[in-house]
């Protein structure tokens, strides 16, 4: 039987499919994927074998590319939403976790890259939670 899992941007306008299996969770703390995300990490899943299915508005993906570097994102060019591509060259395909609609099985396999993280990157689980926005 066949893993499948949908996604979409933040607007809608993009909606897509993966069918196969993710075969790596990663969290990234190098300074392009923290670039990529505004955040601490990019949250990345990977597969060498799973299909990407563009279900509506594939005319909306667009991709930047780091010059003369592999590091690439693809994004909704309406809300700026991260979304799956296949890296060229190697034909593997990068999920964004949080670009997911559905709870998926995979944990995280590893932090990354983590000589690069933010300064500020450093006992984050100790901080207060909130179930809402605060005040």
């Amino acid at each position: 039987m066949t893993n499948t899992t949908q996604g979409s941007c933040q607007c809608g306008a993009v909606r897509f499919r993966v069918d196969g299996a993710f075969q790596s969770f990663f969290l990234c703390h190098c300074g392009r994927c923290r670039k990529d995300t505004g955040s601490a990490h990019g949250a990345n899943l990977f597969s060498s074998s799973a299909k990407l299915e563009w279900l509506a508005g594939e005319g909306e993906v667009r991709t930047y590319r780091v010059p003369d570097t592999r590091h690439e994102k693809s994004f909704c060019a309406t809300c700026g939403s991260a979304l799956p591509r296949v890296q060229e060259g190697v034909g593997m395909l990068v999920v964004p976790a949080g670009s997911l609609d559905e709870p998926i099985d995979i944990r995280p396999d590893a932090h990354i890259f983590v000589a690069d993280r933010a300064d500020w990157d450093e006992g984050l689980e100790a901080l207060p939670r909130c179930e809402t926005f605060p005040g």
